[in-house]
């Protein structure tokens, strides 16, 4: 199913020249909906994404969020950034589909675009849930494809072991409430 998934969601990320490009998968042992409740949340990545210090948000319209919508991120010390300002490219809650795209900040992640998927799997005859993120980035003056995608690949990876601790731990505190009624 993971390549169908890619496929039919992530093969918009057609690295140009001098792009690097890459979808990574992660299986969560906690329900697709709770796991879509916390990567949906383009105004709270800070809940799920440990680099992330802070986030205001300018809502596109009506102060509702929405597509258009930009966000203000705090970078935590330790990367070589202090601020990225993303814009909410997709929210689709009917297919759990994220889209972002990074259009400023003190960074060198020029043109990134990335894309998460949520999709319900049985995992260990529990219900489970398989993130598929993909991104395609520049590569920056000096830095080789091999050396932009590890980067990448390594923040991605963090992120969505992060996002597994903390929806897991959710689920298990879900399931445990439920038991001791």
């Amino acid at each position: 199913m993971e390549s169908e998934y890619i496929r039919m969601h992530h093969n918009r990320h057609q690295p140009l020249p001098q792009q690097c490009s890459s979808a990574l998968v992660k299986h969560i042992k906690a329900p697709a909906p709770l796991v879509w409740s916390l990567v949906r949340r383009f105004d709270q990545p800070q809940k799920y994404k440990p680099f992330v210090s802070r986030c205001t948000v300018h809502p596109q319209g009506q102060g509702d969020l929405a597509v258009g919508s930009l966000r203000q991120v705090n970078v935590k010390s330790g990367l070589p950034a202090t601020t990225s300002t993303e814009r909410l490219e997709q929210l689709d809650d009917h297919q759990r589909i994220l889209g972002v795209t990074i259009v400023g900040g003190d960074h060198r992640l020029n043109n990134y675009s990335s894309l998460i998927t949520v999709h319900p799997e049985v995992i260990e005859g529990r219900p489970g849930t398989m993130v598929i993120e993909s991104f395609v980035v520049d590569v920056p003056d000096g830095n080789t494809v091999d050396e932009t995608s590890y980067f990448v690949e390594a923040l991605i990876r963090c992120n969505l072991s992060s996002l597994a601790t903390v929806s897991e731990r959710m689920a298990m505190q879900d399931y445990d409430h439920l038991i001791n009624q």
